[in-house]
Parts: C-alpha cells; structure tokens; sequence
C-alpha cells in the first residue's frame, strides 16, 4: 500500500482492563501533506496538562531515541498528579512506542520517516500499574495499526448498523 493511500487513515484501539487498561486514537500521515502539518502543529500548542511528545524509547541519553516511524503521542486525559504524569508520559509512552514497533516487526509498517503515526492516549487517572498500561497500551496501538492498515472487519460494521437501536455507551446513562 502507498503513503498517499494511508495518508489520513484513522482507527482506534482498547488494550487492557480498567483502570490500568488504554483507549487509543490512531492517525497515519504521509509526510509533506496536510494531515502530517496537522499533527506536527499540535507539538507546537500544548495546554496545561496535555503534552504533545515524539514517542522515545530507552534507558537514558544518548540510548533515549524516538521509534520509527516517527511517532507523536497526546494524552486526551488531562495529566496534573504526578502519578498520572509519570504513568502517562513513562508506562504509556513506552507502550506506544512497543506498539508501534510491533507493527513494523509484523510488516505493516515500514520503518521510515515518510509516514507519522499520530496516538491519542488516554490513561485513567487512578491507574496504578506501570507494567499493565504499557501491556495495555501496546496492544491498543497495535490493533489500531492492524485497522489502519488492514481496514476494519466488515463484519462488524455490519454488526453496529444491525444493532444501532440497541447500543449503549459507557458514558451514556439515559433509556
């Protein structure tokens, strides 16, 4: 599959059990088009509690480098407890980056910098198991590679539409 191809593909994952599992948003970006300019800008505008990072892996520097393809990680829950903060930007970040590079060990991913991997992560702020969010976090960004890639089980849209009168939502509490 060519870049212009993947350019803008999204997806989404969940690995794990709450409240040490992982929700995933995933965006693929072809360098040089507006879907990449998109997610570079965000590491221009961070906000208080949310730190946009290029995903790096490794004890310390000089060893401390960003996986291939580059890879951008944002929190979407707002990171202000230093708990939450060092999970988030340690364990999940970690994960991200094994996710990502599962991809690529699997051949879904080539490891070049024509192509951006966008993550949006969201860690629960009670988490409390470092090794279980980085478990759950790579296996999210996988899967939501697998999607992105692979395209989404047929199957199961057909599933949704089939059952759309009877969905729920975890955050929906109504009839």
């Amino acid at each position: 599959m060519n870049l212009d191809e993947l350019d803008g593909r999204i997806a989404e994952g969940w690995g794990g059990l709450a409240p040490n599992g992982s929700h995933v948003n995933v965006v693929l970006a072809r360098r040089g088009s507006p879907t990449a300019a998109a997610a570079i800008g965000m590491l221009a505008h961070p906000s208080p509690g949310h730190t946009p990072v290029l995903v790096c892996v490794g004890p310390t520097p000089p060893e401390y480098e960003p996986v291939w393809p580059p890879t951008l990680m944002m929190n979407k829950a707002t990171a202000v407890e230093d708990r939450h903060q060092t999970i988030t930007w340690g364990a999940a970040q970690l994960g991200i980056g094994q996710g990502v590079l599962d991809a690529v060990a699997d051949g879904l991913l080539e490891p070049t910098g024509e192509l951006l991997v966008l993550v949006a992560v969201w860690v629960d702020p009670v988490a409390d198991d470092e090794t279980a969010v980085r478990l759950a976090n790579r296996e999210a960004v996988r899967k939501a590679l697998g999607v992105c890639i692979e395209g989404r089980d047929p199957d199961a849209a057909r599933r949704l539409v089939a059952e759309r009168d009877s969905l729920r939502n975890p955050f929906y509490s109504g009839d």
